[in-house]
């Protein structure tokens, strides 16, 4: 059931390292991705995969985890990302794919859920150190980076509490608590 599947697909940002996500799995993903609706059908999205240790580290050098966990740098060692799939807009093609990405984002991550793995979209960036260090084309734009492993960490949706805070949190047991909005406050008659 499609509920059950977006139920689990929360952002996952602690893996099993060593769990090692080959690279049809990952084709399989973007493929997943490749034919999704597009804008005028434009499909100016490109993906760049990895899955290999060396280019693994260097993706990871370049990102920023968590921000509402302030005591958190990111995951440790043993439980980075086996695998990235890195978003990018090709402006040959098109200079707007907003819809797009969201629309492909999300189905990759649907994707690899349903497949048993977890995955985390992170816009906190730097990508111009990113697009260096992988000698990526000037005429690609690096938009999101999705970190795919097998979850190594247990995470609870709650109802948002009468503090009406959204930051999710981390409790002594290491659980993630993610607070979501009751369905009766977000729908507008």
């Amino acid at each position: 059931m499609l509920k059950d599947l977006v139920l689990k697909n929360r952002s996952c940002r602690r893996f099993y390292q060593n769990h090692k996500i080959d690279d049809e799995i990952l084709i399989n993903l973007v493929e997943l991705a490749r034919i999704c609706p597009s804008a005028a059908n434009l499909q100016p999205l490109k993906y760049y995969i990895s899955n290999k240790s060396e280019t693994n580290k260097k993706i990871f050098s370049t990102l920023s985890w968590a921000a509402y966990l302030k005591d958190w740098s990111g995951p440790c060692e043993e439980e980075r990302p086996a695998s990235y799939i890195i978003i990018l807009k090709d402006t040959k093609i098109s200079d707007n794919c907003d819809c797009d990405l969201g629309i492909c984002a999300q189905t990759i991550l649907l994707g690899a859920r349903e497949k048993g793995l977890g995955g985390c979209m992170i816009a906190a960036v730097s990508k111009n150190k990113l697009k260096e260090s992988l000698n990526i084309a000037d005429h690609l734009k690096i938009l999101l980076i999705i970190a795919i492993g097998k979850p190594k960490e247990n995470i609870i949706l709650e109802t948002v509490g009468l503090n009406n805070s959204i930051k999710y949190w981390r409790d002594t047991n290491s659980i993630h608590h993610v607070p979501k909005r009751n369905l009766k406050d977000i729908i507008i008659k």
